[in-house]
């Protein structure tokens, strides 16, 4: 369908806009660990597919992953001295984010991750046999970014409760550096579950919210927390702290393009004036939105209410006929478009009932009766034979200005010389400030149209009735140019004129 000028001119001013925006690209680092065999401690059932679950989900969303299954103790060492090298090499922009999935513990206040190869029979080892997590914080704050992320699913159940010193529960809350979020995957001191299917509850539940699109860390992680609680019946409340000074998102909002911003406004400008003309016109031009069916609904109330407001003024008239429903959007095939475009092209009867007869139900087929019924209601009937015009009279009726012009003589301020009486001595530009004489869309209440400026019935300006005049000129007959929409068929006659003048 053909986008309106002032549409276009706003595609083309949000394209030259977005040109001027740099494009995000600040590096993503993700070190994920997920710890479930176990030789010496209980062995663990997800860890490993929540770990694959998360580094997965990262990855969409940008990040270089790293992913660490059933990792021994020199393995997870070395890793996490690498991961701290990535994000010194990413810059200040760079997002680090590490997730483990597996058993830690707490010992004076201090938290541990465990190696799958951990072997512990008395506390004071601890620091030797399991890796302290602040040492992932020392490696993140060395790298000076600006945001980072740890994740601890773990504390499932402590290993370690027959070793004296070793009953503490859960984990100790840790102080986030600037810039550090800290979450838990319950509170501190308390035990997580490893749930009852393929994932935790809590991992579960944050990769589900992760593919949102819009929202912040903040604002995701508190939605997980309603999620697991309800889950847990309670059992179990996540808990962050966080020091980050920016907004950050796994999936941002996705950037509405040119053509969307455009119908936005489209659709939102309608909204708010409710005129009919201009929903149809959204209807015409956007049949595939997402708005359709709204807009669609509001076309109803709106016609309902004027049919309803003419049927109180004057009750013995006939109503108006209801608008044909407008076809269900879809997505048009390319021999569908180019039968409609034809039939738009010859403005032939013939050809938009050839439309119809191929797509009854298609995309266009509300439009193509529109202005099937619109050519058949203009074409001229026969008119009976008019005596002689006396020369004189004739002559002295019309006045010297209206001499018929040539198409470079004919200007936007130039007196039209027609015989259409609601023409003649008028130039183009007052009659885009007059009002139509025809309905602009067939079915439309009097009370929609009748004593209102052209101006707010089309988008009418020199530029848009150019191209208009433009599409008279290349017409494969003249049947385009007797459709009484909305000042008659001599109008388009004085537009195809003014064309080939070149719309001075």
């Amino acid at each position: 369908m053909p986008v309106p000028f002032l549409t276009r001119i706003a595609v083309v001013f949000f394209l030259m806009l977005a040109a001027t925006f740099p494009a995000l690209a600040e590096p993503r680092f993700a070190l994920i660990v997920g710890n479930q065999s176990y030789g010496s401690v209980t062995p663990l059932d997800n860890p490993a597919a929540d770990a694959q679950l998360v580094a997965d989900a990262l990855e969409q969303r940008g990040f270089t992953v790293k992913l660490l299954l059933d990792a021994d103790q020199i393995t997870l060492t070395r890793a996490i001295a690498q991961f701290g090298r990535d994000l010194r090499s990413g810059g200040e922009e760079t997002t680090g984010l590490f997730y483990y999935a597996g058993h830690a513990v707490q010992s004076f206040g201090t938290n541990f991750l465990l190696p799958v190869d951990v072997s512990l029979t008395d506390a004071a080892d601890l620091s030797l046999v399991a890796l302290r997590a602040d040492a992932v914080l020392r490696q993140m704050s060395s790298a000076a970014n600006r945001t980072n992320i740890v994740i601890l699913d773990a504390c499932r159940n402590n290993p370690f409760v027959d070793i004296p010193d070793m009953n503490d529960n859960g984990l100790a809350e840790m102080n986030a550096p600037t810039g550090t979020l800290m979450a838990y995957s319950t509170s501190p001191g308390s035990v997580a579950l490893d749930g009852t299917g393929n994932n935790s509850p809590y991992t579960q539940a944050m990769v589900a919210e992760m593919q949102k699109p819009g929202q912040t860390i903040e604002q995701m992680f508190k939605r997980v927390r309603g999620t697991v609680l309800e889950a847990t019946k309670g059992r179990q409340t996540p808990w962050e702290t966080s020091s980050l000074t920016t907004d950050f998102q796994f999936t941002p909002e996705r950037k509405l393009s040119p053509e969307e911003i455009a119908e936005k406004q489209f659709f939102d400008s309608v909204k708010a004036s409710r005129d009919p003309v201009q929903i149809v016109l959204f209807l015409r031009t956007y049949p595939g939105s997402v708005h359709f069916e709204e807009v669609r609904g509001l076309l109803s109330n709106v016609l309902d209410g004027e049919r309803a407001k003419t049927g109180a003024v004057a009750s013995a008239e006939p109503a108006a006929p209801a608008p044909p429903p407008v076809a269900v959007p879809k997505e048009p095939e390319a021999s569908e478009r180019e039968l409609i475009e034809a039939a738009q092209g010859s403005g032939n009867p013939v050809d938009f009932q050839a439309y119809l007869d191929a797509f009854p139900d298609g995309v266009f087929a509300e439009l193509a009766r529109m202005e099937m019924a619109a050519l058949v209601k203009a074409a001229p009937e026969p008119e009976p034979a008019a005596p002689a015009p006396d020369p004189v009279v004739e002559a002295s009726a019309k006045p010297a200005e209206l001499a018929p012009l040539a198409p470079e003589d004919l200007t936007m301020q130039t007196p039209l010389a027609v015989a259409d009486q609601a023409l003649a001595g008028k130039t183009i530009a007052m009659l885009i400030e007059g009002s139509p004489l025809f309905a602009p869309i067939e079915g439309l209440p009097d009370s929609v149209w009748s004593g209102r400026q052209c101006a707010t019935c089309h988008v009418w300006n020199q530029e848009e009735l150019c191209e208009v005049g433009g599409g008279y000129v290349t017409a494969q007959n003249t049947r385009a140019l007797s459709k009484q929409h909305p000042y008659g068929g001599g109008f388009k006659r004085v537009l195809k004129t003014w064309a080939e003048g070149g719309c001075r």
